[in-house]
This record gives structure tokens, sequence and C-alpha cells, in this order.
């Protein structure tokens, strides 16, 4: 098991710099776009409204002249006349002053036009007003109709360079409206990929912190369930190195010390075996009467010794099966056995033990015999242990019902062992299949038991491709039920 290159720090560091850049990008783009609009604008602004604004005033002003033309052929002041002279000299300033700063070629062109009409018209003007002193006076029809002409070219010509920048205007409104209209979609698309991306690193990124994480929490789990053998083979980021290690010495010592606990069971009760056997034969051979008479007072000792021998070898052999199932050399010898047999041989075995306390023992079963391919000898264990708890669970006069129901679509078996005693408490229903959890001690029996029983129960179903489960509620009683596989 190798670390990782990159630390928890580091993936949440390029987890946070990858959206940082999406987001970053996508709001460049959009300043990129509002920038354009705003040179537009300024385009806009600088140019094209200050043209249109001095191509109305030139046309404001050439009808001045006009204006002012009339009114000096009207009355002959010299001050209409000053003024049209000063109007026409704004008028050639203005002029000159617009085609400098006009970007429009054709503008320019129009701009060019009008100036020369307006020192033509300036020229006829003065020219009559010369005529008009002199013997050659000029008609005043002719001069009126070449003076309109000239006025409406001079108009025209303005008008042009008007509605020339007027369309540019529109152009570039249109064309800013577009813009903005783009950059509002491109910017909305970019933004919602800029979301998705930044929530598939941000995705990214936590999930390989926290996939070892899990991973990691699922083995301490198991090591916590007595599984210290297997290997742990998490890839974690560096900085997560020494809790792995730590998580390894761990399950290497609780390991050790589990091998010494087989060990040490395996080794006292092959010890205890022998002496307890004798212990047992030799009370049996004295209830015989055999080594010669007893009184019945001794007679209820010895079978108070009998049974406690009994009791203590049954227990021996259930810490020797156990050692056997720990270190994987239990064997099974299946054959087809009819389970409703084994079933009746259970409740043969504790029917003295019922009858004293009155408890009433119903058995549910099909008529025709229910077959499964097991090892015979240890599927009994397990039914003898789990009718023998309903007993010794349930208080006087209640009632232990034992129900089998195969299912022929499964092709499998259910077995419920069912009492009406105290029932256990939830917090304790997780744990009671596990190797010598005598369960809570806010919930007392008036049998203790060993917490072998039920661990070495789920062992043996288990080994036969089976599953046992507890169903309980406090005051109510408990059903244990197992499943296993019916014969073909």
């Amino acid at each position: 098991m190798g670390p990782t290159r990159l630390s928890i720090f580091g993936r949440l560091t390029i987890a946070f710099l990858t959206i940082i850049l999406v987001m970053a990008s996508v709001s460049l783009f959009a300043l990129y776009q509002i920038r354009q609009i705003i040179d537009q604008s300024t385009s806009l602004v600088a140019h094209h409204y200050p043209a249109i604004d001095t191509s109305k005033w030139l046309l404001a002003n050439i009808y001045a002249q006009e204006r002012s033309d009339r009114e000096y052929l009207a009355v002959g002041d010299h001050v209409f006349l000053k003024k049209f002279n000063e109007e026409a000299d704004e008028f050639r300033r203005t002029v000159a002053s617009l085609k400098d700063q006009d970007g429009s070629q054709d503008s320019r062109q129009f701009l060019i036009e009008a100036e020369a009409l307006q020192e033509k018209y300036a020229l006829l003007f003065h020219r009559h007003v010369k005529s008009k002193a002199s013997a050659l006076h000029q008609k005043p029809a002719d001069y009126e109709s070449r003076r309109k002409a000239l006025i409406g070219e001079i108009s025209a010509a303005l008008q042009s360079s008007l509605d020339i920048h007027e369309t540019l205007v529109a152009a570039a409104l249109k064309n800013s409206v577009q813009r903005s209209q783009q950059a509002e979609r491109l910017t909305t698309y970019l933004g919602m990929a800029a979301v998705i991306l930044g929530i598939g690193f941000a995705g990214v990124a936590t999930y390989s912190i926290l996939s070892p994480l899990r991973r990691l929490q699922e083995h301490i789990r198991k090591i916590g369930q007595g599984e210290f053998r297997n290997a742990i083979n998490v890839p974690v980021p560096s900085d997560l190195c020494d809790l792995v290690e730590s998580v390894r010495s761990m399950a290497a010592k609780l390991q050790k010390l589990d091998d010494m606990k087989a060990e040490f069971l395996s080794h006292m009760t092959h010890e205890l075996r022998s002496p307890m056997t004798a212990i047992h034969a030799g009370t049996q051979l004295l209830l015989e009467e055999i080594p010669g008479p007893i009184s019945d007072s001794q007679r209820s000792t010895l079978q108070i010794m009998e049974d406690s021998s009994r009791e203590v070898i049954d227990m021996i052999s259930s810490l020797l099966d156990l050692a056997k199932f720990e270190s994987g050399m239990m064997e099974y010898h299946p054959t087809s056995v009819d389970l409703i047999r084994n079933v009746h041989a259970a409740i043969q075995k504790v029917q003295l033990l019922a009858e004293r306390e009155r408890i009433r023992i119903i058995v549910k079963a099909p008529s025709e015999p229910v077959r499964v391919h097991v090892d015979e000898t240890r599927i009994q264990q397990v039914l003898d242990n789990l009718l023998s708890n309903a007993l010794k669970f349930s208080p006087e006069g209640a009632l232990v019902c034992l129900k089998l129901e195969p299912d022929a679509k499964k092709k499998t078996l259910q077995i419920s062992v069912s009492d009406t005693g105290r029932g256990i408490a939830p917090e304790s229903l997780p744990h009671i299949f596990e190797n010598f959890y005598g369960g809570s001690t806010s919930t007392p029996t008036k049998v203790p038991g060993s917490g072998i029983g039920l661990a070495l129960a789920k062992k043996v179903v288990e080994g036969h491709g089976g599953r046992i489960w507890a169903e309980s509620e406090v005051g109510k009683g408990t059903t244990m039920n197992f499943i296993l596989p019916l014969a073909s």
C-alpha cells in the first residue's frame, strides 16, 4: 500500500484553483464583451452624435444666412450685412472643423460639397449687393431663383451628411444590442458550464478524499467485528499514511491477541475435557449405584453434579467447535435430512424442562417431509441452541412456537423459533451473534449464558450458505430466524 502523491491540502488546492480559473475565464469574457460595448458607445458619443448635432446646426445656420440676406435686401441696413458675414464665417469654420473630425469618407465629401456651395452662395450675395449699388443692378427674380437653388443644394448636402451619421448610429446601436444579447447568452452558458465544472471538480476532489476515508472506516468496522486478518490496501493521501499505519499496527496487535486467546482456549478446553468427562462418568456410575447403594439426599447431590458436569462438557465442546471455526478447520458432512425429524428430536431433549416450567411448545410445519442438504449434527446443534434459549428466556406458562416455511420458488426453507419472553434490548440486538456476547446488563435473564451458542449457530448456518437473524421487541418476545437451501 503506497500513498498517493497529493495530500488532502493539495487536492483541495487544485480543486479550488480550477474553479477559480474557470470563473475568472467567464468574468474576463464578460468584461471583454462589456469593453466592446463601451467602445462602441464611446464612438457614438465622441464622433457620431456631435457630427449629427453639428450638421443640424449647419442646416440652421444656412437658413439663418438666407434670412439675413433677405432682411438686408429688404431694409438695406448694414447690421444685417454684418450678421450675414458673421454667420457665413461661422459656417465655414464649423464645416472645416467637422471635416477634420469626420471619420466617414462619404460624409466628408458631402461636407466639402456643402462648403463649396456656401462659398458660391456668399459670392453670389456679395455680387448682388455690389450690383445693387451700381448701375448693373441684377434682377431680383433671377437672384431669388439662384439663391433658392444654392440653399437647396447646400441643405441637401448637409442632410446627406446627417443621414450618413444617423445610419451609422443606427447600425452601431443595432450592433451593440446584438453584442449585448450574444454576450448575455454566452455569459449565461459559460456561467452554467463554470458552475457544472466547479461542482464536478469539487465532487471529484471530495470523492478522492472521502473514498479512502470511507474504505478505511469500513476496515476499522471489520476490525471491530473481529476480522483482523484482512490486509489494509487503501490508497490514501500522503497526510493520512500515519493513520493507516496506526490502524494496521492495531489490527496486527489485535490479531496476535486473538491468536493467543484462541490458543489458550484450545489448550484449556483440551485440558479440561478429559477430567470433566471422567467426573461426569463417575457421577453416572454413582447414580447407577454400581459402587454401592446411595441415599436419596446423595442422589439429589449427584444429580446436580451430573447436570453441571454435562453443561461444562457441552460448553467445552462449543469452545472447541468455535476454535475450529476461527482456525478454518471446521468440516461439514452434508446429507439429505428431513428437518421435521430434527425439530422433534430437539423438542424431545427439552421436553422435561418445558413441562417443569409449564411452557407449551407448538410446531407449525408441512405434513410431508422437508428435506435439506446439510450436516445433520451441526444443524441439530443450531436447533437445540435456539430452542433451549427460547425456553430459558420464557416465563412460566409461556408459549414457544417452532415454524418451518418452505419456499419452492426460491428453493429455501425458513425456520423460526419464537418465544414470549422479555425480549432483547435494541442496543444488544446487533451484537447477539458475536463471540462471548453476554447481553445488556439492563435486561437480566433467569439463566446466564456463555455467549457462544448464537455465535456458533451463525457460523454453522452461514457455512451451509444460509442466513440467520433475530427480531425482538422488549416485553413481547423474540423470534430467531434462519434460512437454509432446500435439497434438490
